[in-house]
């Protein structure tokens, strides 16, 4: 055995004790599978070709192969953090966001697959009106890992930004995050909360703000509630006060372009009516939902008139 059953997961094999790939992954799923884990067998074919220093698709042909001791002490101990509930992309320390890894930290957000929908409206807005060859401004608030803002200048090439954030430590590692792509020439980052200090013009604004009713966010699940930062969470008493603070100054910041902001369940139609708080008539522009993977509103974007 290889230790993966044991409460404590604190045994080690044995030096030279042969154990199989296959033994591993059906001992690791199953501890997993007890623990609660979503999707349990994929979580562990992820671990166990970290572990081994493999990609997942490698695996498929090395079922039989016996695994180095040292790789199975690694592997007890991802799946021991993993049925602590800890999320792979903490445990591995990345994410894969639109084709690009970013790092992650403490003080970040681990991106979802659902966020890239910002990504794809925002694009979308660009061919659409012929923007690619322009050289936008592009503002992220609350950037995290950075992950809208370097997307977005990875994928338009000509763009700069700016990522926002109210934690130093987020903002160092979206920082080295944008060293890692190659962006750092055409991305700046600056503490502020919201949009307070912040000085456009720009042309698009991005923003996964907190969103979640204070009140709701001990009913999460664990890789939720206890490995996401909780400033990056908590949305107020209804979730949308970090939407109230950035739509009161949002015509100042973008006084002509686009904004995409990513919403929570059933919180599209306060947002909407929120901006239309926020603008003049005559400024508003074509508003769209956006849905995400599941089919559900994941995003609300707005096209500024002057």
């Amino acid at each position: 055995m290889l230790g993966l059953e044991m409460p404590s997961m604190g045994d080690t094999p044995r030096a030279g004790q042969p154990n199989s790939l296959r033994q591993l992954l059906r001992e690791a799923s199953g501890r997993l599978a007890r623990a609660g884990v979503d999707a349990p067998e994929r979580d562990a074919r992820l671990l166990a070709a970290a572990a081994i220093g493999c990609s997942a698709t490698e695996l498929i042909t090395r079922r039989d192969c016996t695994i180095d001791p040292d790789a199975v002490c690694r592997m007890v101990e991802f799946v021991r953090r993993r049925a602590a509930r800890e999320p792979v992309s903490r445990i591995l320390g990345s994410r894969g966001f639109f084709g690009r890894e970013f790092a992650l930290s403490p003080a970040t957000l681990d991106p979802r697959p659902d966020s890239e929908v910002l990504i794809e409206a925002v694009l979308a807005f660009v061919e659409t009106n012929g923007w690619q060859n322009r050289p936008l401004r592009i503002l992220d608030v609350g950037t995290g890992s950075g992950c809208l803002l370097l997307t977005l200048l990875a994928e338009l090439p000509l763009a700069t930004g700016l990522g926002t954030d109210i934690s130093t430590a987020a903002l160092d590692a979206a920082a080295s995050n944008a060293r890692q792509l190659g962006l750092l020439e055409r991305a700046r980052f600056m503490v502020a909360r919201s949009l307070e200090g912040v000085a456009g013009p720009f042309d698009i604004l991005v923003c996964n703000p907190p969103y979640i009713a204070s009140g709701d966010i001990p009913g999460l699940e664990p890789e939720v509630r206890d490995f996401d930062p909780l400033t990056a969470l908590d949305g107020g008493a209804d979730g949308l006060q970090v939407y109230r603070q950035i739509l009161a100054a949002i015509e100042q910041v973008v006084p002509s372009g686009y904004a995409a902001l990513e919403v929570g369940a059933g919180q599209a139609d306060a947002v909407e009516q929120m901006l239309r708080g926020a603008l003049d008539p005559g400024r508003l522009g074509k508003r769209t939902r956006h849905l995400d993977l599941g089919g559900h509103i994941r995003c609300v974007s707005l096209e500024i008139q002057l």
